[in-house]
């Protein structure tokens, strides 16, 4: 699933591409992919035909598109959700769900293999749409609480991985980019978080802002077509990663062989030399 370095990429092709523009036409091909609209399709498309795109803004893996008269699009890419502009006379790509037409002839479309993500008119969403105000601020937030995420992570009693994949504590953090700030921070995965100093959670703070920044800058991480940005360009963070998906290759701190273990229906990436696993309590 794209995380918030992803998402962000998609924000800012969003922002240089549609900003401004007013849309002109939109088709849904699917469904599905409005089903979190609840008055359905057709309500969706009259809502939106006609508006113009005033801004673009994200919430950890959520993003939304400001409309005029302070409404906004809610979106979230789910597994495979892309964004994808192009010329309207281009042929469309596969998985096509959702095409917004624009004024200057260009077509914002959403294609989305998997179906897990998709599209919502959100009535005066444009600040902050009332569907995500349970999402906690992501770390490159300029308003983040470092001290009140500290606060709350030290009333939780469960492993730090499990908590700082909690989107209504800190948002934005997926898989790949909780493996990688927890090895630079030299944390297990199932550490008690109750047990955690107080350097060890400003380390990961640190860190997790550290390799989203990294990431953001080479476009995002893409082992495979689903991720690209709105020009359907691949990131290539993944060659710069030092845990996720490296089992089996020495660390590249220690030299210890790297494992994976079972988390959550997923995998966790991690060195057992610096990253020993927690004596007691198993998360």
């Amino acid at each position: 699933m794209p995380e918030l370095p992803e998402v962000e990429v998609v924000r800012l092709g969003i922002s240089e591409h549609v900003v401004g523009r007013t849309i002109t036409r939109v088709e849904v091909f699917d469904v599905r992919s409005v089903r979190r609209h609840l008055p359905g399709p057709a309500d969706f498309i009259s809502r939106l035909e006609g508006r113009t795109v005033v801004g673009a803004a994200r919430r950890g893996k959520y993003l939304w598109m400001q409309l005029d008269h302070g409404d906004a699009i809610l979106c979230h890419l789910g597994m495979s959700g892309q964004f994808l502009i192009a010329a309207a006379a281009a042929p469309p790509p596969r998985h096509l769900r959702i095409t917004l037409a624009l004024d200057n002839g260009q077509e914002l479309r959403f294609a989305d293999q998997r179906i897990f993500g998709g599209m919502s008119f959100s009535e005066d969403g444009a600040e902050l749409p009332h569907e995500i105000e349970h999402i906690a601020r992501d770390p490159l937030d300029p308003l983040f609480d470092s001290a009140e995420f500290t606060r709350r992570l030290r009333k939780r009693e469960t492993g730090v991985k499990r908590a700082i994949l909690d989107q209504t504590l800190i948002s934005g953090v997926g898989n790949i980019y909780a493996d990688e700030a927890l090895w630079r921070t030299k944390l297990h995965y199932a550490r008690n978080t109750r047990h955690l100093k107080t350097r060890e959670i400003e380390g990961l703070l640190g860190h997790i802002g550290e390799v989203m920044h990294e990431a953001l800058e080479q476009g995002g991480t893409s082992f495979d077509a689903l991720y690209v940005n709105v020009n359907g360009t691949s990131g290539y963070f993944d060659r710069s990663l030092q845990a996720y998906g490296q089992e089996g290759k020495p660390c590249q701190r220690c030299g210890t062989i790297m494992r994976r273990s079972a988390f959550m229906n997923r995998s966790s990436y991690w060195c057992p030399t610096c990253q020993p696993r927690p004596r007691h309590g198993k998360f």
